[in-house]
Parts: C-alpha cells; sequence; structure tokens
C-alpha cells in the first residue's frame, strides 16, 4: 500500500511537470520526504498526504478512485468495420481510437477499388503494404506501393489510395490525428 501511494503521487507530481523540490515547496515539506514517500520507504500521516495532494489539485477522494485499467491488447473480435460501396474494408483496428493521438486501420481494396478522395487536415499519414500492390494519389502525384513497402507524408493535400492490380490489397493505414 506504501508503494502504490508513493506510485500515485510521483505519477501525479510528474504529470503536473513539477519536481519534487517544487511539490515540496508547494506542500510545504521537505524534498526528501517527498522522495522517500514515491520510493515507497515511509509511510506517510493523512495530513501530509492532505498537503501533496492540495498541492497538485487532486482531492483525497479523487486520489484513491480505483483506476479502470487501461486496455493495450486489442483482438480480431475487437475491430469496427465500415464499408462503403466501392471503396474497399476499412477496419479499425483499435476501437475508440478517435480519442487518442493516432488512428490505425486495415485497409482491404479489391481490384480496381479506391478510397474515397480524403481531404488535407492538419496531420500524418502512414501506410504498410502487407498484400498486393496499391496506388498512392497525393497530391497530383502518383506513387506505386507494393507489399513490404510503406508510405509517410503529411496530409496538407488530397489523397488517395486505389488498387489498379489483378489481386486484392491490405495496408496497415494510420493517421494522426485520427480521421477515420
Amino acid at each position: 500500500m506504501i508503494e502504490e501511494i508513493g506510485r500515485k503521487i510521483r505519477n501525479l507530481r510528474t504529470a503536473a511537470e513539477l519536481t519534487q523540490d517544487e511539490l515540496a515547496g508547494r506542500a510545504g515539506l521537505t524534498d526528501g520526504f517527498i522522495s522517500q514517500v514515491e520510493r515507497g520507504l515511509t509511510s506517510i500521516s493523512v495530513d501530509s498526504l492532505k498537503q501533496i495532494l492540495d498541492a497538485l489539485n487532486v482531492s483525497l477522494a479523487e486520489f484513491f478512485e480505483e483506476e479502470e485499467p487501461v486496455k493495450v491488447v486489442f483482438r480480431e473480435k475487437d475491430r469496427v468495420e465500415l464499408e462503403e460501396v466501392g471503396t474497399g474494408k476499412l477496419l479499425l483496428l483499435v476501437p475508440g481510437a478517435t480519442n487518442r493521438e493516432m488512428e490505425p486501420a486495415l485497409l482491404r481494396l479489391e481490384p480496381g477499388q479506391s478510397t474515397d478522395i480524403r481531404p488535407p487536415f492538419q496531420g500524418d499519414v502512414f501506410g504498410y503494404v502487407l498484400q498486393g500492390r496499391v496506388q498512392l494519389d497525393y497530391g497530383g502525384d502518383n506513387h506505386k506501393v507494393g507489399a513490404g513497402n510503406c508510405f509517410y507524408f503529411t496530409a496538407e493535400h488530397e489523397h488517395q489510395i486505389s488498387n489498379p492490380g489483378g489481386r486484392h490489397a491490405e495496408l496497415l493505414w494510420i493517421t494522426a490525428p485520427p480521421s477515420f
């Protein structure tokens, strides 16, 4: 329990971008005491904990709230399919990724299929071709990208991915920030 309290204080302090010395000054404690608490080397009184949490703008109730486990592994059954007629199949690999920094998807294109023309946005696009071959149209230039190769660009121009080949193509497609 002592180690967990120390870990939570350290995480809150670093999230607030404070040094141990700065937190100690705000809480009216010594930096040595903060260090010992964070490393789980000493117990802490309720009064001292309250001083630290006040300095971090965190209530006791918030501090002792049970944390939801963070999901880090996403299985095939978790995928969300987005499909439009004639534009291939887009599988969102991480549901709820719109609340994250990037959005990974799996794009499957049958021969002759292409994505809609994507408008410019402030962000980046990455693609890694897993199977087949695709054509990337970016800012008026056409690029052929085969299996095992990738592309990366800043999305300041319209772009589209198509499959001009005779067999299906599949690629990992990542946008940052999310745009699907």
